[in-house]
């Protein structure tokens, strides 16, 4: 049951936390303030119509709402530092956007381009590729994405197959790509390829001959995802040859920090809606929130949000500092957020009755959003399996 797996891994959560020296984890008023600014830009600009709008188009987002993001929010720009022209602020900050940015459902490629595609530059140690490219990131101008995972949907160093052979000037790249998101419109492509050094990264231009790039159906519109067929692309080394998997391996623990906050975002509107409708939905002439059934779904949702909400600050804490503690608590995050935030947004579905199924309700939204997060960067199982290697066991 899933109810049963959150619990048992909130209560390994409470004695690793349990393990850690007092600290103050509580939110500046400088970053309440953040939140307060992006949750009111977010009610503004992604209320539930506009997101069905825009889950609907093959671009996937409002070019108007992302210039805002970028003009008048600087929200791309908000976690890259200031010599690449950003804001210089830290993961914590970006904690606080992605909270938000799930809560809202927002459809736009935020998570690809200022998570996954920033943060690979950032990590790479290439200042030639973080001058070229991390400027019109902040901007909003460059819509960029990483592309790693292939047709065997693994998540590990195994699963990168793609080949990268060397030119006089340039490689190329020959291999597919899947899952990518934001991949059919992003104008900056990161790619994981194999070398006879190993693992390397790579830029590649969306225009590059050879490079096919297809939408995929997918069971979240939200967020668009697409496969990537690479025949003999042109690509920029990016970082040293043979050096691209530490770089992803750390990627890849921010990146499943950052969509745990999502998750918590997402998880928290869920148990908002259905407090919300258990206060004004009557039956036999009481709100059924007074029926003990809904009161115990509702107190375990509140549980295990909270419970949530624990484990993704605490990861947001260690990647802030770049802890030793990383790897260990991404894993452990991204496993407990997943289960929590499918959880509430099932139970969300069960507490509205018959309305929560239909498509004119919001609540199947936030079931497609948790069931996809769930998968993405790896399911509860494979983290779980992660974080006991990580810590020895």
């Amino acid at each position: 049951m899933v109810y049963s797996g959150v619990r048992r891994w909130r209560l390994r959560l409470v004695g690793w936390i349990g393990t850690v020296p007092p600290m103050n984890f509580a939110f500046s008023e400088e970053q309440d303030q953040l939140r307060d600014f992006v949750r009111s830009f977010l009610e503004e600009k992604s209320p539930e119509d506009d997101v069905r709008e825009q889950m609907e188009t093959d671009q996937g987002y409002d070019e108007a709402v992302w210039n805002q993001m970028a003009e008048q929010m600087g929200l791309q720009a908000l976690a890259i530092p200031e010599e690449y022209g950003g804001q210089g602020f830290g993961f914590i900050e970006q904690v606080v956007v992605l909270e938000e940015m799930g809560r809202a459902l927002l459809c736009a490629p935020y998570f690809s381009s200022c998570v996954l595609a920033a943060n690979t530059l950032l990590h790479s140690g290439d200042e030639d590729a973080k001058n070229a490219h991390l400027p019109s990131i902040a901007s909003g101008e460059t819509r960029a994405t990483l592309a790693f995972t292939e047709e065997s949907g693994r998540w590990d160093e195994g699963g990168i197959t793609m080949q990268a052979t060397p030119g006089d000037s340039e490689w190329t790249l020959d291999g597919v790509k899947s899952y990518v998101l934001d991949g059919a419109t992003a104008n900056l492509i990161l790619v994981a390829a194999r070398s006879d050094a190993g693992v390397s990264l790579f830029a590649v231009q969306p225009d590059a001959e050879g490079l096919t790039r297809t939408a995929l159906s997918t069971m979240d519109t939200t967020r668009k995802q697409a496969k990537l067929e690479f025949s003999g692309v042109s690509a920029t080394l990016i970082g040293t040859d043979g050096g691209g998997w530490d770089v992803l391996s750390t990627v890849l623990d921010l990146a499943a920090v950052a969509l745990a906050a999502e998750q918590v975002g997402g998880a928290q509107m869920c148990l908002d809606m259905s407090v919300e409708y258990a206060k004004v939905r009557v039956q036999f002439g009481r709100p059924i929130g007074s029926f003990q059934a809904i009161k115990h779904k509702c107190a375990d949702m509140l549980l295990e949000v909270e419970s949530a909400k624990s484990a993704a600050y605490y990861a947001g804490w260690c990647a802030n500092e770049m802890n030793d503690e990383l790897p260990q608590v991404a894993s452990l995050a991204k496993s407990y957020c997943s289960e929590a935030y499918f959880h509430a947004s099932a139970e969300n579905i069960q507490i509205h009755g018959g309305i929560g199924f239909t498509w004119e309700h919001p609540a199947h939204l936030y079931f497609k959003r948790a069931k996809s997060s769930e998968l993405l960067f790896g399911d509860p199982t494979y983290h779980r399996e992660l974080l006991a290697q990580r810590i020895g066991i």
